[in-house]
């Protein structure tokens, strides 16, 4: 299940919004607070062909699998 869209709210938080149109919020923090700081949330994007979160032009990734699992764990 692909992420569609995404809003930083405050932090590592994140509302996420998968393809199916579910919506969950989530702390990122640990998932990916050693390989991406605070300064550097404001690089998030979409990869747009495999739907995967990405920070920092792409050296850092979540597959949407991963970020699903996580988001409702």
């Amino acid at each position: 299940m692909k992420l569609q869209n995404f809003t930083q709210q405050d932090g590592y938080r994140f509302q996420l919004v998968f393809e199916d149109g579910e919506i969950k919020e989530t702390d990122l923090k640990n998932l990916i607070g050693s390989h991406v700081e605070l300064t550097e949330l404001k690089t998030a994007h979409i990869d747009c062909e495999w739907g995967c979160l990405e920070f920092k032009n792409g050296s850092v990734d979540i597959e949407p699998k991963t970020l699903y699992r996580y988001a409702t764990s």
